[in-house]
């Protein structure tokens, strides 16, 4: 079995995604489905997914876990509910609840739109990572490099949260530069309750000049920093398509893994952290 371990879907007419403004986003400005994904899923060999929260709104989290309940193809789910609701253990058991509740897997808050660099580290966000602990979750960071040394803490300072880093911490690919995110994922890396996903690497390269070497040496730095058995890939489907197709994403991840940490990184990290 092969694993997406990021990937998302919306539905324009259901609400708008306000994230997709700009000529350069256009083509993401229709609605992308399961039903859309499915194929192209199947194609590349993937039999099960993790689908992700795109936007921080409470009804988005049940209408995922819904969609779980009816498609195969989706195993998990990462969601949104507000961390610094002092109320967000009772929600998170109210999600559970739910139609497709056993998918919820995890929660994700939109931490790279914070202004706070911080952000991670505020008591009442502390507060909120305990009960998403509490609760046997993992939290997803979908953070900018320049956020990894807070992730890096809040990492520190909740050893029994497992975080998952969504597209290497958004590493600057397109100007080739390493450092200073390539420092800065191997601290967080250096805690054993942090996990990675080998995804978003082709939207933060030039998206219409983007070779495999180009992104080669910042999937080199992740699998040697986290290893194969923290690391997971994911497509970041459909924001992919702004860059390639959900193929050409899956058989470039396969270039840059070795036949032998393969298995690992396309099936069994994605299926113990989101015990799929």
């Amino acid at each position: 079995m092969t694993v997406d371990a990021h990937h998302h879907v919306w539905d324009l007419s259901v609400r708008d995604q306000d994230w997709i403004t700009g000529a350069e986003l256009q083509p993401l400005r229709r609605n992308f489905t399961v039903e859309d994904l499915e194929p192209e899923a199947r194609a590349a060999g993937v039999t099960r997914t993790v689908l992700v929260q795109t936007i921080t709104v409470p009804e988005e989290t049940p209408e995922f876990l819904a969609l779980a309940d009816t498609h195969d193809l989706i195993a998990g789910v990462v969601g949104w509910t507000e961390l610094t609701d002092p109320a967000i253990a009772d929600e998170l058991a109210r999600l559970r609840e739910l139609p497709g509740g056993a998918y919820l897997k995890g929660i994700r808050h939109q931490v790279q739109g914070e202004p706070d660099p911080e952000w991670l580290l505020r008591p009442d966000v502390h507060r909120g990572l305990a009960a998403i602990t509490a609760a046997g979750l993992v939290y997803d960071l979908v953070v900018q490099a320049h956020q990894l040394p807070a992730a890096a803490k809040a990492a520190e300072s909740h050893p029994e949260l497992t975080f998952v880093l969504d597209h290497l911490g958004k590493p600057p690919i397109a100007s080739g530069a390493l450092d200073p995110w390539a420092t800065a994922v191997r601290t967080l890396a250096a805690r054993p309750n942090t996990v990675c996903k080998l995804s978003g690497m082709v939207t933060e390269a030039d998206p219409a000049s983007w070779t495999v070497d180009d992104l080669r040496p910042y999937a080199e730095t992740v699998l040697d920093a986290f290893g194969p058995d923290r690391l997971m890939f994911g497509s970041d489907w459909p924001v992919c398509v702004l860059a390639g197709t959900y193929g050409e994403v899956f058989d470039t991840a396969t270039q840059l893994i070795g036949l032998d940490e393969r298995t690992r990184v396309f099936e069994t990290t994605a299926t113990r952290v989101y015990d799929l």
